[in-house]
């Protein structure tokens, strides 16, 4: 790696609806002052990120001049305006206003994407069996406040991520019950996506679905984990076998035989409650398909800021490009 294309330090930002979370990158793939910030906090992003770099000031004795963002959000041209919050921006109006020389923007999972080949086993954990084959696609499915879905595709000695809106394709129900969630959803939505299913807001809908009760994702998730409650346990069950099935779904459209990941914010939090639920179950089931699904293995992501990496990544590729 050249000196111009790593140009330390650097911002690194990985930008959800609910939180977005920042990094100084000080050495190769070295991430130091982590802070995670609300973003209901911030009017703005460029205000979030201001704050951040005014905490950080002190240690940085070199003025920072390139910055990497991952948003959760399409990024396609110079304006941006994210979907799950009331944040907008231009990406060159950010840049000339942070005093940045490069500002490289993209989806949250394209850069999640990118940082698949660099996670080592400390990283991830496998879910099930299967083994990866060198050199193939690779897919990446993650539920947090919305459904992220990306690839990778090898092409030589790289890879190259794929900038997707999965998460919004129909969702395809799996059994009797998911039928009836559905009905019930396109009732009050009209089109029913993955994510509708697929994120926090999912779960509720799920819970509400199947108990008549509103009860917020939090505290779903920690009445499933704490066992005293069937409702929220059979509600992550449907959850993660859902899941499965679009992970599958994804496995098949991209030919993912080098593996699928799992990441966002909502799969690492359920512990034991994911190892033992249908979702490897739901994502072999294929029909005829089955035995090539159960060769492909699943990986759950459990490093904590995964996106960082790719980030990096790509600043470093578009840094290398312009010298």
């Amino acid at each position: 790696m050249n000196d111009a294309a790593f140009a330390c330090p650097r911002l690194l930002a990985d930008v959800g609806g609910t939180n977005a979370r920042f990094a100084v990158e000080t050495a190769p793939l070295q991430f130091e002052a982590v802070a995670v910030l609300a973003c209901a906090d911030y009017p703005s992003l460029g205000a979030a990120i201001q704050a951040y770099l005014g905490s950080v000031a002190a240690r940085c004795s070199t003025p920072i001049r390139h910055a990497a963002i991952a948003i959760a959000n399409p990024v396609d041209g110079d304006q941006v305006a994210m979907t799950n919050h009331h944040w907008s921006f231009s990406i060159a109006g950010l840049r000339d206003a942070l005093g940045l020389a490069t500002l490289a923007v993209v989806n949250d999972f394209t850069a999640l994407a990118m940082a698949l080949p660099q996670l080592g086993p400390a990283q991830r954990v496998q879910v099930g069996g299967g083994a990866a084959q060198a050199g193939r696609p690779i897919g990446l499915v993650g539920p947090g406040t919305g459904l992220g879905v990306s690839g990778l595709v090898p092409a030589g000695g790289a890879w190259i991520p794929l900038a997707s809106e999965g998460g919004h394709a129909s969702f395809a129900p799996g059994d009797v019950f998911e039928d009836a969630v559905v009905s019930q959803l396109r009732a009050r939505f009209g089109h029913v996506s993955a994510e509708r299913l697929l994120s926090g807001p999912g779960i509720e809908l799920i819970h509400e679905c199947l108990s008549g009760k509103a009860l917020g994702a939090a505290d779903i998730t920690r009445r499933a984990l704490d066992g005293d409650c069937p409702d929220c346990v059979r509600s992550i069950d449907v959850f993660c076998g859902a899941l499965g099935s679009v992970a599958g779904n994804l496995a098949l459209t991209l030919g993912a035989t080098g593996g699928v990941f799992i990441g966002g914010g909502i799969v690492p939090r359920l512990g034991a409650l994911f190892e033992r639920s249908p979702f490897r179950a739901r994502f072999e089931d294929k029909g005829r398909l089955s035995p090539y699904v159960a060769r492909i293995p699943t990986w759950l992501i459990i490093e904590p800021y995964p996106a960082f990496f790719g980030a990096s990544a790509i600043l470093t590729g578009q840094l290398a490009e312009q010298h």
